[in-house]
């Protein structure tokens, strides 16, 4: 008698999970058919650069208010915060950020980008193109409004949802917290965010230990003597000191980390002179750091300083002239999911999504993110996780030899937006409802 009471509680758990995901997933796939297909062209044609979301911001705040949430506007410059109380329960928060890359787009979609906008850092003025997925992640937060709005008597507690600006300077969160963002709103006692990735079936919930790295921008300002370049013997040429640079930095990574470690040093830029003959004064790298732990971070930077000094010694500039190593204010931490936390919502989403739908990514990556700055100091247990956004068979076309599928922040980048933003408005109230549920 008590086998057969427990295979048909066991039935009966096993049907009301199905019926729930079902109507979940028919609900989400109506909203967007009827509503959040728009808002996604909207936002795909619409981008703006970082620290001037000014449009994007107002569009975000209207579509939360809309769907019932409590709306401040200018927390942190261009970020929002938007507040649903439901009762007694966690305080959870879930975060989109906002911002466009000065990219032109050539995906060849009928509702490519087009817009222009005032580089801010430039002061030019350069195409916008969301080729991160911002737009999916606005999109995915604002469906996730109107499904969480709509079940208020399935959950309890304060959810609190932000749309943060400037996440691809590394800025965004940092603002935002340094407008005082918990103590105005309250702490969070639990962070969620996610971000769509090209490199992933489309659909797919993609989920890892560590699913990003730490990053630092670095400037390196190497100092010569100006002279004739057809008497070179006469200056010190920073162009051919800063090739030693750079040629010196690879072996960083190459020979001086831990070869299990993970490192990268990238020199993405470089400018020097103005003319076929003459030798400049002055030259300019520009790098981005990637780290995993603290370690890796410190041997990096240090490496970097005392590469650039030494190889300047050895060139013979004298101390108050040896290349300067500038680590810039835009340092992110490295993204490390909590384990209870992370263990808990794989299970909600095996369940009610299905256990195919979630893909395990133990790896992680190098690309960096600002998100841990909502979660450390304090620390907040949190997830990120990733959506796939490119349909299998751009995968298998690309593995017999075609057209590569391009990355995030390519001018060729696209997702397919339906079965992104379905997964990622189900895999966040799947997740809210597992840690506010009744």
């Amino acid at each position: 008698m008590k086998k057969s009471l427990f295979a048909l509680l066991g039935a009966s758990l096993l049907f009301s999970s199905t019926v729930f995901a079902s109507e979940l997933a028919d609900n989400i796939k109506q909203d967007y058919d009827e509503y959040l297909a728009l808002l996604f062209d909207h936002f795909h044609r619409n981008p703006e650069l970082s620290l001037v979301e000014n449009e994007t911001a107002e569009r975000m705040a209207k579509e939360l208010g809309s769907a019932g949430f409590d709306v401040t506007e200018g927390v942190g410059g261009t970020g929002l915060v938007a507040i649903l109380e439901n009762g007694d329960g966690p305080l959870v928060m879930v975060r989109a950020d906002i911002d466009g890359l000065p990219v032109e787009e050539r995906s060849g979609l009928e509702n490519a980008s087009r817009k222009q906008q005032q580089s801010p850092i430039t002061g030019n003025t350069v195409y916008t193109m969301h080729a991160c997925g911002h737009d999916m992640h606005m999109t995915s937060l604002v469906g996730s409004a109107r499904q969480m709005s709509a079940r208020t008597d399935e959950w309890s507690g304060t959810l609190m949802l932000i749309a943060q600006p400037a996440e691809e300077r590394g800025l965004g969160a940092k603002m935002m917290r340094n407008d005082r963002i918990w103590e105005r709103f309250g702490q969070p006692d639990y962070a969620l965010a996610l971000h769509v990735t090209s490199r992933g079936v489309a659909g797919d919930i993609i989920l890892g230990k560590s699913p990003y790295a730490g990053a630092d921008s670095v400037d390196i300002i190497v100092h010569g003597v100006g002279t004739h370049g057809a008497a070179p013997h006469r200056g010190k040429d920073p162009i051919v000191l800063a090739s030693q640079i750079v040629l010196a930095l690879q072996t960083l990574v190459a020979r001086e980390l831990p070869p299990r470690d993970s490192g990268v040093v990238t020199v993405g830029s470089f400018h020097s002179g103005t003319k076929h003959n003459i030798i400049s004064d002055r030259a300019h790298l520009q790098l981005t750091v990637r780290n995993v732990t603290p370690e890796t971070r410190e041997l990096l930077l240090n490496g970097i300083k005392r590469v650039a000094e030494n190889l300047g010694r050895a060139a013979g500039l004298p101390e108050d002239k040896l290349p300067e190593v500038i680590v810039s204010d835009e340092a992110v931490p490295p993204t490390v999911n909590d384990d209870e936390l992370m263990a808990r919502l794989r299970s909600a989403w095996a369940t009610d999504i299905g256990e195919d739908a979630v893909v395990s990514n133990p790896a992680g990556g190098m690309l960096a993110e600002d998100f841990p700055h909502f979660t450390t100091e304090p620390a907040i247990p949190g997830v990120y996780w990733e959506i796939g956004g490119t349909p299998a068979e751009d995968f298998e076309r690309e593995a017999a030899g075609g057209a590569p599928v391009p990355s995030n922040h390519s001018p060729l980048f696209k997702i397919v937006p339906e079965s992104s933003v379905r997964a990622g408005v189900e895999s966040t109230v799947v997740a809210l409802l597992a840690i506010m549920g009744d």
